[in-house]
């Protein structure tokens, strides 16, 4: 009688179909959800942002602050850090950071450090959140960060906050929102397409820095490489639909199409490492110049040493990314200045 090889020794089709299995509801997964490419992405994001704030805590002067942090607004998904210099007296010109991450990864602490830096220099400064996609679609981020802009308003007095001078900023998907919280805030027919009513009044929004943000998400379905599949996830996450090119809200995010001359006076930077810069920070910068917005640019050479990366504004060891926050704080004095 032959013995019987164990199981485990005896040749046989079930290992490469249980693979090829496996692979077929992978791809399957991957036509059906975001979720699980959002996912990876989100952690190669989250290690890249704890590094990047690592080098900017470095460049925190030991300047006093007052600062809160961790508040609620009461909203489910939002809140914020606060933080303003200790010893000065009186509401102060206040500049509210919008975190970036692709609107799938981020959080207010990846711009904690910078936020810190700039409230060194008379400035109460805001990090907010909101929440992240694929756990919600568009518009509910824009929502909450609108509501953010209510709370801040209407807590002014014990937050430190001048009403009457604020400036948005953000980077990345972070300059996204900012700059379709201007719209909203300057143009009443983005409000209407929206059905969302302005937190703030035109007259109160004094500026804008945008750094290395996307204004025109048409080019993203064709973009190329690694980064426009990225995007193209990243967006599937955040408006909801796999085919996400013709939503309404690839439309209403193209601020480019929806800017007027009532935009307020905007800072604007890539460095020449970024496709973004060519594609979204030059062609924004051009269509606001064109409306007669005053705007301040800091671009760069094709050939400049160091190549700078997107998002170089943050990585402080950098003389350039040194340079641009002088740059961002002059920019800061001028349009927050008592009238």
């Amino acid at each position: 009688m032959t013995a019987t090889r164990p199981w485990f020794r005896r040749p046989s089709r079930v290992v490469p179909i249980a693979v090829a299995a496996v692979g077929v509801a992978a791809v399957a997964v991957a036509v059906l959800t975001p979720w699980p490419a959002a996912l990876v992405i989100r952690a190669v994001f989250e290690k890249d942002g704890a590094d990047t704030v690592a080098e900017m805590q470095r460049h925190v002067p030991d300047v006093p602050l007052q600062q809160t942090l961790d508040v609620s607004t009461g909203v489910q998904g939002a809140a914020f850090d606060a933080f303003s210099p200790a010893g000065l007296d009186g509401p102060l010109p206040t500049v509210v950071w919008i975190h970036g991450g692709a609107w799938i990864s981020g959080s207010k602490e990846t711009v904690r450090p910078y936020a810190q830096i700039l409230a060194t220099q008379g400035y109460t400064t805001i990090a907010v959140d909101y929440t992240v996609s694929p756990e919600v679609q568009y518009p509910v981020a824009l929502e909450q960060l609108n509501a953010t802009l209510g709370y801040l308003v209407e807590h002014a007095d014990e937050l430190r906050i001048d009403p009457t001078r604020i400036v948005l900023a953000g980077d990345s998907a972070g300059a996204n929102l900012a700059s379709q919280l201007a719209v909203l805030t300057t143009n009443p027919a983005m409000a209407a397409e929206l059905g969302i009513e302005p937190s703030l009044r035109p007259e109160q929004l004094r500026g804008i820095v945008l750094d290395c943000g996307i204004y025109d998400v048409s080019g993203v379905a064709t973009a190329p490489g690694i980064g426009g599949w990225g995007f193209r996830v990243a967006l599937w996450a955040y408006l909801g639909e796999r085919d996400w090119s013709g939503t309404a809200g690839a439309r209403e995010m193209s601020t480019l199409d929806w800017v007027t001359a009532d935009f307020p006076s905007t800072w604007i930077s890539g460095g020449n490492g970024d496709p973004l810069t060519a594609s979204q920070s030059k062609p924004l910068a051009e269509r606001l110049t064109g409306l007669g917005v005053p705007v301040t640019e800091l671009f760069y050479a094709d050939d400049h040493e160091p190549e700078l990366p997107h998002e170089y504004q943050f990585h402080l060891d950098l003389e350039d990314a040194r340079a641009a926050l002088d740059s961002t704080l002059a920019f800061l004095a001028e349009v927050t200045a008592a009238s």
